[in-house]
């Protein structure tokens, strides 16, 4: 468009762009077919494209989005391009499948491996970079499955898909508090403390002597909490 052809208010333009409005009855239709092939196209690609995603399937995902629009929305490009294009993204799909399912190192090329960011009770913090997870993001998937303490997990996994695979300790185990940082009345809830234990409060790392000024040999950290417990009776209970 020419930017003398441009005007202010100009309603008719704002509203239709230079397409008559007759062609808005034609987008609705186009935009219904299409939603149904791509239901179609979804469908055909598998359960995962509704649940968690991998990165493969993300990118599949995205891919649809931008595939989808044109042929919705542009009246010089006909459906069935983007339905075309449609199949391809379907076939592709698929055989990507098919390559990650007869080849682990593709599989773990294409998809990335799980990588465990708690060990005992202690986050590992060179892990939790390379994932580019937060703490806060960890202690949030901790507390929706109720652990309200590191001392509490043996094991938890990144998985490749994203997701948080926790695993718990039989028994509690001295630790750091994982409340939320800005809730001060929760502190200590189902919590006891341990008498000379003190927890690092980078990494979780537990020790158990009264001298707070010397670093943490995990993550050097000289910021030491006093270490909780959690009361597994009033968990139990909860």
């Amino acid at each position: 468009m020419k930017k003398d052809e441009i005007q202010p208010w100009d309603w008719p333009r704002i509203l239709f762009g230079q397409a008559p409005p007759e062609f808005l009855i034609e987008v609705f239709l186009r935009t219904s077919l299409v939603f149904l092939a791509l239901l179609v196209i979804v469908r055909l690609m598998g359960k995962r494209m509704g649940g968690q995603l991998t990165i493969s399937e993300m990118a599949v995902m995205i891919t649809l989005g931008a595939i989808v629009s044109p042929a919705m929305q542009i009246p010089q490009l006909g459906l069935l391009l983007g339905i075309m294009i449609l199949v391809c993204a379907l076939i592709f799909q698929r055989g990507l499948n098919l390559a990650e399912f007869k080849s682990r190192k593709f599989e773990r090329a294409t998809q990335g491996r799980a990588e465990m960011v708690v060990k005992n009770g202690v986050i590992q913090l060179e892990q939790m970079g390379k994932s580019k997870v937060s703490r806060q993001q960890l202690f949030s998937a901790l507390r929706t499955k109720d652990v309200l303490n590191l001392g509490d997990v043996g094991r938890v996994y990144l998985e490749a898909c994203g997701v948080f695979s926790i695993y718990r300790r039989d028994e509690p185990q001295p630790g750091l508090q994982i409340f939320p940082p800005n809730d001060e009345a929760i502190a200590g809830f189902y919590q006891e403390p341990v008498n000379g234990a003190t927890v690092c409060s980078k990494c979780g790392k537990v020790i158990y002597d009264a001298s707070n000024e010397q670093s943490c040999k995990v993550c050097g950290s000289n910021d030491w909490l006093p270490a909780t417990i959690s009361i597994k009776s009033q968990l139990v209970t909860s």
